[in-house]
């Protein structure tokens, strides 16, 4: 099998079967959560109780964190699909690197917070979750290259040919 092609193909059915990967799917919830979080941090600036945000806002970021835990598990399976020694591979490999950090700074943030907050989130940790969403935003960058450039994961252009065929002409288009 060429080194393309075996990037396109699961290892194992755990990552999503040809064609559907499950990695890019599950990436939305820590996403999602993080930067919620992060609109709650700010939000608890200016708000007359700030308490319900920063506690909104640490829970976010523990479901960005379990979130991100799951996603990596089968992005690591991806991974172990692509060809060492390739652009690809190096390229996953800062993706996972600036992703795993982006992680390890949430779960900090997450420790250091005060489960029982009285006021806004303090500016130092307003500043880490700032510094990990930048992060995040340059990992999630390699994530669509992998993905959109070098078609990782992406159904080869065969498959992809079927839904450019005519419709056939017993079909009226609407």
């Amino acid at each position: 099998m060429l080194p393309m092609e075996q990037a396109k193909r699961p290892i194992t059915g755990m990552a999503g079967r040809y064609g559907h990967p499950l990695h890019p799917a599950l990436v939305a919830v820590p996403i999602g959560a993080w930067v919620a979080s992060f609109v709650f941090d700010l939000a608890s600036q200016v708000v007359s109780d700030p308490a319900a945000l920063a506690t909104g806002s640490r829970w976010l970021i523990a479901v960005g964190v379990l979130g991100a835990l799951a996603a990596a598990t089968i992005g690591l399976l991806d991974l172990l699909g692509l060809p060492t020694g390739t652009r690809v591979f190096r390229t996953a490999i800062v993706h996972m690197s600036l992703m795993l950090t982006v992680v390890t700074a949430y779960a900090v943030g997450f420790a250091l917070r005060d489960p029982d907050p009285t006021g806004p989130v303090p500016a130092g940790l307003l500043a880490l979750s700032a510094a990990a969403l930048a992060t995040l935003t340059a990992g999630a960058y390699l994530g669509g290259m992998l993905a959109y450039r070098y078609g990782v994961r992406v159904a080869d252009e065969t498959t992809q040919a079927d839904g450019y065929q005519p419709l056939s002409t017993d079909v009226k288009e609407s």
